[in-house]
């Protein structure tokens, strides 16, 4: 489940170029000292994963706490349903919708210092940019927090994110160094494939929530043993 994480990033790069690509092009790089741009995309990079890190604890937790409800299986079998209805929705029946305003004032505020920040050339700059440009709305990092609800872990969500953010920057790296990098009908062959996997790490997550004794992919419950331990213990 953790490798869906980084294949999810991989294949969703093109997608996360829609929307930080503009911002990886107008960093403020030493573009005449190719170390120091190194180093300074370097540190943009750090800033976005800690930014998805964080994230990711925060929904893991989530995710551990509707566990100890004893919902760990129905939850996975939900999201996995969730992240097929999500890719089969059209998208203008979910944006502008009066339930994400709150949200839209926020951005506009994270957008602001995101401004205010480009506008430097510190290594505290980079990192603040990468950091904020993590909470940027992206479709993929929402479905990259679907999972990492599911893994039902603080760690482990913030695994999946960090992975998952890892998986974007190869793209995000030579994007910045070759602009156009991928053009054309490869591009929109790899952008079709990007909800096609959605659906298959969707079917996973049902698969995983089914409890079918597949190592790794779908194992079986604990909690008969629980019982069976517990009952042992009261025992005289």
């Amino acid at each position: 489940m953790l490798t869906s994480a980084l294949v999810l990033g991989l294949l969703g790069s093109l997608h996360c170029l829609g929307m930080c690509g503009p911002i990886a092009f107008m960093l403020p790089l030493d573009h005449e000292n190719t170390i120091k741009k190194t180093t300074q995309l370097s540190i943009y990079h750090v800033g976005r994963l800690l930014a998805y890190g964080v994230i990711g604890v925060l929904f893991g937790t989530l995710g551990k706490g509707l566990e100890l409800f004893g919902i760990q299986q129905k939850l996975s079998i939900g999201i996995g349903v969730l992240m097929i209805v999500l890719v089969l929705i059209p998208t203008k029946y979910l944006n502008g919708h009066k339930v994400f305003q709150p949200i839209y004032s926020i951005l506009g505020k994270i957008k602001s210092r995101l401004g205010s920040e480009l506008k430097k050339k510190t290594p505290d700059a980079f990192l603040t940019i990468g950091f904020l440009n993590g909470f940027l709305p992206c479709g993929l990092v929402y479905m990259a927090l679907l999972g990492a609800v599911a893994m039902g872990s603080s760690w482990e969500g913030g695994l999946y994110m960090m992975l998952f953010g890892v998986g974007t920057v190869p793209l995000m790296s030579a994007v910045v160094y070759s602009k156009g990098l991928i053009k054309g009908p490869i591009r929109s062959k790899i952008q079709k494939l990007i909800p096609v996997f959605v659906v298959i790490i969707g079917i996973l997550f049902i698969v995983r929530g089914l409890g079918l004794g597949i190592p790794y992919v779908s194992p079986k419950p604990a909690a008969g043993n629980t019982v069976t331990a517990t009952i042992e213990c009261h025992q005289p």
